[in-house]
């Protein structure tokens, strides 16, 4: 596929190596996806490398800096479909530095229980983003354990 829209997204984890909870986003608009999660991210810019993109879009929209770990595998060069313009390439990361606050498109961030499957997948995800959740907790070998007291 040529043309399309590069989109980029962070599954932002308490922590790379023992993953426990995951950051998620609440948008506020467009109005179809207001009130729904996500993955923050968004676009990158011309010039700009995907990864260049999500550090720039995760300060702009949380206010954090985040190292990156895995990238999550859609099966294509281009990332995962989001539509017929745009696809969405994800990576796992972790906060170095920040509080994380919702500065735009977003109205609430919550953590969420990865060791709940069932609670993660409950959640109102963007269609787009449903199958990239599933796969994040394949990848991360989530069942359908009881929830597990934060630490």
């Amino acid at each position: 596929m040529t043309g399309l829209i590069s989109v980029v997204g962070g599954a932002v984890l308490d922590s790379l190596a023992e993953p426990g909870r995951l950051l998620v986003a609440r948008r506020t608009a467009p109005p179809q996806f207001a009130g729904m999660w996500e993955f923050p991210g968004g676009k990158v810019e011309s010039g700009e490398t995907a990864e260049g993109a999500l550090h720039r879009e995760l300060l702009e929209e949380l206010g954090v800096s985040i190292r990156l770990g895995a990238e999550l595998d859609s099966g294509a060069a281009d990332g995962w479909p989001l539509n017929e313009r745009a696809a969405m390439r994800v990576w796992c990361a972790e906060l170095l530095d920040g509080v994380p606050r919702p500065l735009q498109d977003h109205d609430e961030l919550r953590w969420i229980n990865l060791r709940n499957r069932e609670e993660v997948l409950g959640l109102p995800w963007i269609p787009a983003d449903f199958p990239i959740v599933e796969a994040l907790l394949d990848m991360l070998q989530v069942s359908d354990s009881p929830a597990v007291t934060a630490r």
